[in-house]
């Protein structure tokens, strides 16, 4: 139990390309914690420094994509001596790091699509893997920055588009096949949820409608599996959680292909925390609603933490 005089603040914004979403999931969370009787407050963060009100005694951490969610603010929460929701700094750095979670799913035999880092700090490059394949940024969140090209032609566009957010873009393989993601709780996968965007892949613009205009995506939890192909996209997730050392929870993305194998994406260490977002479909899915999954959050965190 949480004692009620404790003071929950719920971090949300940032300085990053997921801001207005963030602030969507700490609206949540703040209404969900409230409505249960605890001390929950909102702090809008808005650049790389964190005011936390006198007396807080738990930070919970929903901002999404950089700073939030690569190490930084763990660091600082660290440093003042705060306890935090989710995943530590070093968990959150592997994780956030596309090509650093690459190097550990390779490591610990979790499937994960073939790939390649392009060095561009000299100047354009293309992959020496021949299309189709995908175009990804390592250090962004909500598929900023992601190309699928599917002819060669389109690869220099891809990679300078790319390049804008870093040095060392990782390449990999195209998959073409059903876009799941399985949320990870208290090391105990979630029922998968099926995503099938009305239109593309799922970018930006089909997670976020709401915010773009996009065609939006649909939703199906639990997804319409077999159960033999439901226990290997669920023993997949919840091996690349393991093999990140995320602590607490995480939602892992992955591609199943027209043969039923699972492909691990990436591990997202703060995703969304709306009542509609992926991670609490998964958990209502499993008996947990939203009020449940945040206050478990915050209980487990500070008991890891105290």
């Amino acid at each position: 139990m949480i004692d009620p005089n404790l003071l929950i603040a719920v971090l949300m914004g940032g300085p990053g390309s997921e801001r207005d979403v963030s602030l969507a999931s700490g609206a949540a969370v703040v209404k969900a914690l409230q409505g249960r009787g605890l001390k929950a407050v909102g702090v809008d963060v808005t650049d790389h420094e964190v005011n936390l009100p006198e007396g807080t005694g738990l930070a919970f951490n929903v901002i999404h994509g950089t700073f939030g969610e690569d190490g930084q603010l763990q660091d600082i929460l660290e440093a003042k001596g705060i306890p935090y929701t989710g995943a530590g700094a070093a968990s959150s750095r592997r994780a956030f790091d596309k090509n650093k979670a690459k190097v550990r799913f390779l490591a610990h035999q979790v499937p994960t699509p073939l790939s390649e880092i392009v060095d561009v700090s000299n100047g354009p490059a293309l992959p020496e893997m021949p299309a189709p394949f995908v175009v990804k940024p390592p250090r962004e969140g909500s598929s900023v920055g992601v190309h699928i090209v599917r002819d060669q032609a389109d690869a220099q566009a891809a990679m300078e588009d790319a390049a804008k957010y870093g040095n060392d873009i990782l390449v990999e393989q195209f998959i073409q096949g059903k876009e799941l993601t399985v949320g990870i709780f208290d090391d105990q996968a979630l029922p998968i949820v099926h995503i099938a965007p009305r239109s593309g892949f799922y970018d930006m613009a089909n997670k976020y409608p709401w915010l773009s205009g996009g065609a939006g995506s649909d939703y199906f939890c639990p997804a319409d599996l077999d159960e033999e192909t439901t226990q290997a996209v669920q023993k997949a997730a919840l091996a690349a959680h393991r093999s990140l050392g995320i602590e607490i929870y995480s939602r892992v993305d992955v591609l199943l292909d027209a043969d039923n194998q699972p492909f691990v994406l990436e591990a997202n260490t703060i995703p969304g925390m709306t009542e509609t977002s992926l991670m609490p479909k998964s958990a209502a899915a499993a008996g947990i609603p939203f009020d449940d999954l945040c206050i478990r959050i915050a209980e487990i965190s500070l008991k890891l933490r105290a």
